[in-house]
């Protein structure tokens, strides 16, 4: 296991400062090196000391936190820390591990830390003997437009996803969620290997099938339909899993 993942603060406001190193001293895998009030400030620190972690606000003066994030070389984890929710599809394609929206709960804060300090525990072990597990899908969220909010949905959690004219209703385990989407757009953002289409108003998370009985699959006791369109298609995808 990783020690600690150490970490920096880039945040104009003195309060959300407070905040975030308030959180980061309760946290026993995390060792805050230092806090700026500006990307330029800390470019220096970043450069010489590389730190594992950055939490990083970003409408801040003279350069803001998007921005910055290309300059970074070499590139830490990144959790954005943030009041406006607008920037998150932005902040997913610059490929940030998390993002917190102002005022966001220690409960919450200590989820994003957690995850990522798992993440990186798990690749300093050992290499076992004996077969090595699947990979798991490099894209284990995606974000969403959700009426006038950003939602992140885990793509763990999605059972199928639905077709209903302009929107399409995604099905998970705890909730169901209408998005303004077209089924292209969302293809493009899910791992490919871990869904399917199998109907023009239809796409399915193929671990989350329970069975398949004439051209009918079963999941979470709903019967979504296989139609002759996507049928081959769907069917020797299957055949990798076998």
């Amino acid at each position: 296991m990783k020690e600690k993942l150490t970490c920096y603060i880039i945040d104009d406001e003195p309060l959300a400062q407070e905040i975030l190193e308030d959180y980061i001293a309760k946290v026993s895998f995390l060792e805050l090196k230092g806090s700026f009030m500006s990307p330029l400030e800390a470019a220096s620190a970043l450069k010489e000391y590389e730190p594992d972690l950055l939490f990083l606000d970003i409408n801040m003066p003279d350069l803001d936190g998007l921005s910055f994030i290309p300059m970074l070389n070499p590139k830490p984890m990144i959790i954005l820390t943030t009041a406006y929710d607008q920037y998150a599809l932005k902040a997913f394609d610059l490929e940030v591990k998390d993002y917190l929206l102002k005022p966001f709960s220690f409960e919450r804060f200590y989820k994003g830390v957690l995850r990522l300090y798992q993440e990186q525990s798990l690749k300093l072990q050992p290499e076992t003997k004996g077969p090595k597990p699947e990979p798991k899908s490099e894209q284990e969220y995606i974000f969403l437009k959700v009426g006038h909010r950003i939602q992140k949905v885990a793509t763990g959690d999605i059972l199928f996803v639905e077709g209903m004219k302009d929107y399409l209703r995604i099905h998970t385990k705890e909730e169901k969620i209408m998005t303004l989407l077209n089924f292209a757009k969302l293809e493009e953002l899910l791992p490919p290997q871990d869904f399917v289409r199998v109907h023009r108003s239809f796409l399915v998370a193929i671990d989350k099938i329970d069975h398949i009985e004439k051209n009918r699959i079963c999941i979470a006791d709903q019967v979504i339909p296989i139609s002759d369109t996507y049928a081959d298609a769907f069917y020797n995808k299957l055949k990798g899993f076998q």
